[in-house]
């Protein structure tokens, strides 16, 4: 049995046989210029243009309530001590609010989450949409 390698020397075939490749691309190439128009013909629909006031641009952000929670338990509303019960009226004071401010739980390292998720269930209940959590950032390694 022998094999022919094209050339008189008898050594093997050094040239790639790109005929297939080529023949291969044309084929892609045709099918995705068919299927192209194809994927552009949408249901065409006239949106609506949203309207809106230029005083809404203008009105300030609430600031933002903090209520922090040490180790022990203590609670501070905007750094001033706290008890629950105070806690539970000044937020239902806040959530009838319109806007509504965000509340910020700032939780020490130490803080059992038992103790910060009581204080979520609390603005929960009195119907406060946003509490947020403060963390300090990540170092950055230079």
């Amino acid at each position: 049995m022998s094999f022919s390698s094209g050339n008189e020397s008898g050594g093997p075939m050094a040239e790639i046989n790109v005929t297939p490749l080529v023949d291969v691309m044309l084929v892609l190439l045709i099918i995705f210029m068919i299927t192209t128009p194809l994927m552009n013909h949408r249901v065409k629909v006239q949106l609506p243009e949203a309207v809106v006031d230029k005083k809404e641009e203008k009105k300030q952000a609430v600031p933002p309530v903090t209520i922090a929670v040490t180790e022990s338990g203590a609670l501070f509303w905007n750094d001033e001590p706290a008890t629950r019960q105070l806690l539970e009226s000044k937020l239902s004071v806040e959530a009838q609010k319109t806007p509504q401010p965000p509340v910020n739980i700032r939780g020490d390292k130490t803080t059992p989450y038992r103790l910060i998720n009581d204080v979520v269930k609390i603005a929960q209940a009195q119907g406060i949409a946003k509490v947020g959590f403060v963390t300090t950032p990540p170092k950055k390694n230079l």
